[in-house]
């Protein structure tokens, strides 16, 4: 334990094997180094099932009818804009790196929604925000590469209200046969060379299955939701397990 923080496998995963920097530290630089290609990055590698992921996220918290959100590594913005379907009164995103907020805010503007959606510079371990602050909280693919995950779980329960929705969309590891055979097939061979030869930092994704392969899924995530907070979680499994949206309201 550091500062009652439970270490987990996955925040020693950095990016940049060879440097002394933290994670937090890389994981910026990794993004401000890809943000120019990640949007096509993202859909293309993914093959376009990463939007319908973010649709059922979004479903599921429209019972909810949250009217002010926040969106944690936020990135470029596209789980906020599928957000917008909720017809909140105000979405506020966050992300550490200013690469990807920069792309954001140009596709905010592009589209004209940059008077529902604002994009911050924000530490999602150290959240700039009140107590009890929001309606809902988003993060797609973005638990994973927390420094201290538990310590950002803990920020999200914090500056969610009573009765808010938190829901976490990350990838998770498949195991039916033959699903999981292609799935690391794809993860470790396939995808770490396209993203080398589209973005030109091989380290980006090398880095994505690694600390996929060391992050906790299914009950074990749920179980350190639950520590650090959050009463209940609800899992709901997507494509056979290549990823999971962990839903959980806060009493």
């Amino acid at each position: 334990m550091e500062n009652n923080i439970e270490i987990n496998p996955a925040d020693k995963v950095k990016p940049y094997k060879q440097q002394e920097s933290g994670k937090k530290q890389q994981v910026a630089e990794m993004f401000n180094n890809i943000s120019h290609r990640y949007d096509f990055l993202n859909h293309f590698l993914s093959l376009g099932i990463d939007i319908l992921w973010r649709k059922k996220a979004v479903r599921l918290i429209k019972p909810f009818a949250p009217k002010n959100m926040l969106d944690i590594a936020t990135g470029t913005g596209d789980f906020a804009i599928e957000c917008l379907s909720l017809n909140p009164n105000k979405i506020i995103g966050i992300d550490i790196s200013d690469g990807m907020l920069d792309v954001g805010r140009q596709k905010l503007k592009k589209k004209a929604i940059n008077h529902k959606i604002e994009l911050q510079h924000g530490d999602s371990e150290k959240i700039n925000f009140a107590d009890h602050s929001f309606d809902a909280i988003t993060v797609a693919f973005g638990v994973r590469n927390f420094e201290h995950l538990e310590l950002g779980l803990r920020e999200m329960h914090r500056v969610l209200k009573p009765g808010g929705v938190a829901a976490i969309l990350e990838f998770s590891k498949p195991s039916i046969f033959p699903l999981k055979q292609l799935y690391n097939f794809y993860f470790l061979k396939v995808l770490p060379s396209l993203g080398k030869k589209i973005s030109n930092d091989a380290a980006a994704y090398t880095y994505l299955p690694e600390s996929v392969q060391a992050f906790p899924d299914g009950q074990k995530m749920a179980a350190i939701i639950k520590s650090c907070g959050f009463n209940e979680v609800k899992i709901y499994t997507l494509t056979g397990g290549i990823a999971s949206i962990y839903l959980s309201v806060k009493k």
